[in-house]
């Protein structure tokens, strides 16, 4: 059985990235940087949405599926930098060489832990393989879009067609699942300028487990799990976070209506 690995980023304006391009003393506290990195771009595009290169990575939160086993955890939980964070995201990939899913991972995360690591001098061998290690990778990559060891569930059921793109909240709740819990993506920022990580990486958690929930439906959809075999795997889901610490685990399984 091939590892399966969902996952999903958390982030926040790089402030001391924007200080560094325009030229901000350090003394401007990091809100009002935020607020003028935000701004510029609102007047640029018309939305305050930050260029991928200027969102600092604060949580990696990952779904793996590996033997007998399926678990749950968080890059960031603890306060680490950026760096680490996404070296050991790109270390699981080393390891495992996993089947990646996201949802949109091919629109937003991705790309930002491309630029943040290229940043932070990350090395991921494994990852950026087309071929030149493993002939294998010539035909069935991480990067090419079209090849299926990423899959970025969103992209491939709107097939490939962004007008028709849909949210992981509603499709996740559509078909029975809890969807977004606690808050969502551009509340991130706000909640860590509060304290707020263990909040952050809890919502990111869950993000994380509705992708996996909608995966297995996608797999049981395509045929590559049988109706046993997909009830088999959402009972083991079920299993593993009802014993699982956290209170986001709990408002989670009461939410679950399939």
């Amino acid at each position: 059985m091939i590892p399966t690995l969902v996952f999903d980023i958390e982030t926040v304006p790089d402030t001391e990235g924007f200080s560094r391009l325009v030229d901000l003393p350090d003394s401007v506290p990091d809100s009002e940087v935020a607020e003028m990195a935000m701004l510029q771009r609102r007047q640029a595009t018309g939305s305050d949405f930050l260029p991928h290169y200027l969102h600092r990575v604060v949580a990696i939160s990952c779904a793996l599926r590996t033997g007998d086993q399926f678990r749950v955890w968080t890059l960031g939980r603890d306060g680490e930098p950026e760096k680490d964070i996404i070296q050991r995201f790109f270390d699981g990939i080393e390891k495992y060489t996993p089947q990646l899913v996201s949802w949109n991972g091919g629109g937003f995360d991705l790309p930002v832990l491309h630029y943040r690591g290229l940043m932070h001098g990350v090395t991921a061998p494994r990852y950026w393989d087309q071929g030149e290690d493993d002939k294998d990778f010539k035909w069935n990559n991480y990067i090419s879009r079209y090849h299926a060891r990423h899959l970025d569930l969103m992209d491939l059921l709107a097939l490939y067609q962004p007008r028709v793109n849909a949210p992981l909240d509603q499709l996740a709740k559509l078909c029975g699942f809890p969807g977004k819990l606690g808050m969502d993506g551009s509340q991130v920022w706000d909640a860590l300028q509060q304290g707020k990580l263990a909040e952050i990486c809890d919502y990111c958690e869950t993000d994380v487990v509705n992708t996996y929930l909608l995966y297995l439906r996608f797999e049981h959809m395509r045929g590559s799990l049988t109706t046993e075999n997909y009830h088999e795997e959402t009972t083991k889901v079920r299993a593993v976070l009802q014993a699982s610490e956290g209170e986001h685990w709990k408002t989670f399984l009461a939410a679950w209506k399939e």
